[in-house]
């Protein structure tokens, strides 16, 4: 939603979306702010409990299976699994998502890479769609004045325009963009620790041919899963980079990590959104 600074200090209930690629910050600024009595709504803890959590255990499970001793202690219900999803620890959603590539080194033949984005990508949508109604909770039930949406960093990829408006009706979005130095740091991080991504399927589809002809692969099951994550993460990192920035043109309004980087508590964070405010987007 646009609002002028005057709107915004008087809006009673302030609800904020926090836009931007994973590692801008999102989750720190949320953190603090739960710590100043903000209900922290995350995407990719609803993700993991409500829409994937089924798909994930039975994914665990499927390992489990493979260790003869876990096999029969499981057969005879001898034992359970359970997930211990937590905002902190959203380490099971990653594993499931997976990396693409050869078997042998973990990564996952093409096919159930894309059944595996593809309930990724309803399941971000349905958990933005969710966000009115933990508005509601987060007043009614829990008491808090105020709530922040940390969105996942692959919102922008989802080409649904469904919840976009709807975000826009209920919450201010606000854009967090990566400066060219920090640009380079998340890429550095990337390629030190490659993690599992969501691509929209067109982009993976032009970048996977893009990149088997430069390796000279003859096909998926030879691509080495950290090779080709640290690969894509460049190039998807660039081209979302006008995605988001045309998200916040629309619903929003744009802060850097670097102003981010400056923020310390809640007052200086309210204060950097009526700076944002100000300025437009």
């Amino acid at each position: 939603m646009k609002l002028t600074v005057d709107a915004f200090r008087a809006w009673p209930n302030k609800c904020i979306t926090l836009l931007g690629m994973s590692g801008v910050g999102k989750t720190r600024l949320a953190a603090m702010l739960r710590r100043s009595h903000w209900f922290h709504y995350s995407g990719d803890y609803r993700i993991g409990t409500r829409y994937l959590g089924e798909s994930i255990l039975d994914h665990i499970k499927q390992q489990a299976m493979q260790v003869p001793f876990l096999r029969e202690l499981l057969r005879s219900d001898s034992i359970y699994i359970r997930n211990n999803i937590t905002i902190d620890n959203l380490q099971p959603v990653a594993s499931f998502l997976g990396k693409l590539g050869d078997p042998e080194r973990g990564g996952l033949p093409l096919r159930e890479f894309k059944r595996r984005q593809a309930l990724h990508r309803n399941a971000e949508i349905a958990a933005m769609n969710d966000v009115p109604e933990f508005i509601r909770k987060a007043q009614e039930i829990y008491g808090y004045r105020h709530f922040v949406n940390d969105a996942g960093g692959s919102v922008c990829e989802l080409d649904d325009a469904g919840f976009l408006p709807l975000l826009d009706r209920h919450t201010l979005v606000l854009y967090i963009q990566a400066t060219a130095r920090d640009e380079e740091e998340l890429i550095r991080r990337a390629e030190a620790d490659p993690k599992p991504l969501y691509y929209r399927e067109a982009f993976l589809d032009e970048q996977l041919e893009i990149y088997l002809r430069e390796r000279g692969l003859p096909y998926v099951a030879l691509i080495d899963p950290d090779d080709f994550v640290r690969w894509m993460f460049p190039r998807l990192f660039r081209s979302r980079i006008p995605r988001y920035a045309s998200i916040a043109q629309r619903y929003g309004y744009t802060v850097t990590t670097e102003e981010l980087a400056g923020v310390r508590d809640e007052a200086g964070f309210l204060a950097l959104v009526e700076t944002a405010l100000e300025r437009g987007a």
